[in-house]
């Protein structure tokens, strides 16, 4: 969108965590104020001083959040309002510290352990899940003398289930909502 440019390009005008994108990642997309498509988020920020994220506009939460969980793209919708709200509190320089540790662990994820079906299941995985539970599982993963014997297949099952696990437990489903 012309005119539109962004800083951060791990963290979304939105709220999404675009460093966690598939697209992303395999450089197929710039990022937020980068691509090439037109976003009606982009065009409300320009319209209302070329914020630069939502929750600094004086009308925020508007219209345009009232369904934005409901359906996902490349990466999911579904923490988009709380991760927006834990900026505002911790801080984006925080937040995005937070974020590249995450990205570290999903290539790590992606470079070992990807079956080559796995990625957006892997991407998911951490953008829903809290850091302290990945950094807790890459741990038990690193640690697990055994995991080199299974086959790739294996290991991705196994790697998988302990993801799951902690999703089921908190209650989170790691699949993105298809409309």
């Amino acid at each position: 969108m012309k005119g539109f440019e962004r800083k951060n390009q791990l963290f979304s005008l939105c709220g999404l965590n675009c460093g966690l994108c598939p697209m992303f990642l395999g450089k197929y997309c710039g990022g937020c104020g980068n691509g090439n498509q037109s976003c009606k988020i982009a065009k409300c920020s320009l319209e209302h001083g070329k914020i630069e994220y939502c929750y600094e506009c004086e009308n925020y939460p508007c219209e345009k959040y009232q369904y934005i969980d409901k359906y996902d793209s490349f990466i999911t919708h579904k923490r988009q309002k709380e991760d927006l709200e834990r900026v505002q509190k911790i801080g984006i320089e925080q937040y995005n510290l937070e974020q590249q540790e995450k990205i570290k662990i999903l290539c790590y994820l992606l470079d070992n352990y990807n079956d080559g079906r796995k990625k957006n299941f892997f991407c998911v995985a951490v953008n829903l899940l809290e850091l302290s539970e990945l950094k807790e599982t890459m741990k038990q993963i690193q640690q697990n003398d055994r995991l080199s014997v299974l086959s790739v297949k294996e290991q991705c099952s196994y790697i998988v289930d302990m993801f799951q696990k902690i999703a089921d437990r908190r209650n989170i489903k790691l699949k993105l909502i298809k409309k």
